[in-house]
């Protein structure tokens, strides 16, 4: 009995672990592309807005790459900033890597 409440205390664990890195990545990542949308920004300036989010939170050492990038969805212009991280393991449960991307529509000047 033992055995099994302890696979499943694991696996609850597992699973926190991986919605509040999904949380934190997606707040990250859109916060990021907002900061590079806005008026006269370039996507560099929604890479470091992700970083510094990253850096406050026990996220930031899971996090092996931020990139932005500026591309057009139904004709109109957007930038992206994708976060891409590795989710640690509680036993042998769970995925390893996670990408996450967020969007935002550029403003014009």
């Amino acid at each position: 009995m033992v055995p099994l409440l302890l696979a499943l205390a694991l696996a609850v664990l597992q699973v926190a672990l991986v919605l509040h890195v999904r949380a934190t990545l997606t707040s990250a990542a859109a916060e990021g592309a907002r900061a590079a949308a806005l008026a006269g920004a370039d996507p560099s300036a929604g890479v470091r807005r992700a970083r510094y989010l990253l850096s406050q939170n026990v996220a930031s050492s899971i996090v092996t790459g931020v990139t932005a990038r500026s591309m057009r969805i139904d004709g109109l212009p957007v930038i992206a900033v994708q976060i891409d991280a590795t989710v640690p393991l509680v036993g042998l449960l769970g995925p390893t890597g996670m990408t996450i991307v967020g969007h935002a529509l550029v403003e014009q000047s």
